[in-house]
């Protein structure tokens, strides 16, 4: 398991991409909408990770709930497993509750799953694989 990226909610995507691209010196590597999730991302490399903003699509999607709960800030942290649902399992073994029972389609063209933040000291982890 590797740190993949740090998940970064934003109220406003092109606003949050013009900052961070000052910060990095550098552009968005990738932007796309994950209709499943309400969730439009862009995505900056950063060295030995990744970092991502996510802006809410609709009103019912978790980062406008989270947005709406604790404002914008860091949203979840990722790490890239080699197997995710072996990752999942193993995890649940542990003790540790996932959000989701498969790996969900997400963004940059991985699977995810999420554990629950009540497990974690309150950080939502998630775990990707990229699909190939």
């Amino acid at each position: 398991m590797k740190f993949e990226h740090l998940g970064i909610a934003v109220a406003n995507l092109e606003e949050a991409n013009a900052i961070f691209s000052k910060i990095f010196a550098s552009s968005p590597y990738k932007t796309e909408t994950v209709e499943s999730e309400g969730v439009t991302t862009s995505f900056f490399h950063t060295g030995n990770g990744k970092m991502e903003l996510l802006e809410a699509t609709r009103e019912d999607s978790p980062i406008a709930k989270f947005i709406a709960k604790k404002g914008p800030g860091i949203h979840h942290v990722a790490f890239e497993v080699e197997d995710i649902r072996a990752e999942m399992q193993r995890l649940k073994q542990e003790g540790f509750h996932l959000l989701n029972e498969e790996p969900k389609r997400g963004a940059d063209n991985k699977w995810v799953c999420f554990l629950h933040p009540k497990d974690t000291q309150s950080v939502l982890i998630e775990l990707c694989q990229e699909i190939l």
